[in-house]
C-alpha cells in the first residue's frame, strides 16, 4: 500500500501520444534536490505542459511492512512542452516557481519524444527498472519477441547478465530491463 497515492507526472495525460508534441519548443529544466514534485505541481496549476516519469519504490520499513512510495525516474528532471502560443509563459512559469535552477531547450524533440514514449511505456507495464546514470557506447539493436516486442536501445552488459537501456540520449540518462540475448537483433 503506497503512503501517499502518485501525483500526476504528465499534462494532459496524452501529451505524449499527441501528434503536435513533435513540432513543439521542449525544455529540460534542471530543479533543486528533491524539488520535481514541486515543479509538477506548480506547472499543472498554471496548466503547462510537462512530464516527469515516477516509479514505485518499495522499501521495507524497520518494523517489517512493505512501504511504496513513488520516485522520480530522472531526479532533478522534468520535461516542459511549450505549445506554440504559450512558449515564453511556460518557460517563465517554471523559472518563477522557484524549483527550477537551469534550463535547456531541447534541439533534436523528435528523438526526444521517441525515447520518453519507449520510457513511458516501460514505466506503464511495470516491470523493475534500473536507473543508468551515464551513457557508454554499444551496438543499438531491436527486440524481436516478448513483451518488449519493437522496442530499440544499446545493450549493456554487466554481471553476467543482458540489460537494454533505452536511453534519453540528450540527457545521458535512461533506464535498463534485463533481457536474455536470444531476444536481441542487430540494428545495422
Amino acid at each position: 500500500m503506497p503512503i501517499l497515492p502518485p501525483e500526476g507526472d504528465c499534462l494532459p495525460l496524452d501529451l505524449l501520444d499527441r501528434e503536435e508534441v513533435s513540432s513543439q519548443r521542449w525544455w529540460l529544466m534542471y530543479t533543486k534536490s528533491r524539488q520535481e514534485k514541486m515543479l509538477m505541481r506548480h506547472l499543472r496549476k498554471h496548466g503547462v505542459w510537462h512530464y516527469g516519469p515516477q516509479i514505485p519504490d518499495r522499501k521495507r520499513s524497520p518494523s517489517g511492512r512493505v512501504r511504496t512510495t513513488f520516485s522520480m525516474l530522472f531526479s532533478s528532471y522534468v520535461f516542459v512542452c511549450c505549445q506554440h502560443d504559450q512558449d515564453d509563459e511556460a518557460r517563465y512559469q517554471s523559472i518563477c516557481s522557484g524549483c527550477v535552477i537551469k534550463a535547456a531547450e531541447i534541439t533534436e524533440v523528435d528523438k526526444l519524444v521517441a525515447d520518453l514514449r519507449q520510457i513511458r511505456d516501460l514505466v506503464a507495464m511495470g516491470v523493475p527498472l534500473t536507473i543508468e546514470s551515464r551513457l557508454t557506447s554499444g551496438q543499438n539493436v531491436r527486440i524481436r519477441s516478448g513483451a518488449f516486442n519493437g522496442y530499440e536501445g544499446t545493450v549493456l552488459r554487466r554481471e553476467n547478465e543482458t540489460r537494454l537501456l533505452v536511453a534519453v540520449r540528450f540527457m545521458e540518462q535512461g533506464v535498463s530491463v534485463k533481457l536474455d540475448d536470444c531476444q536481441l537483433e542487430l540494428i545495422v
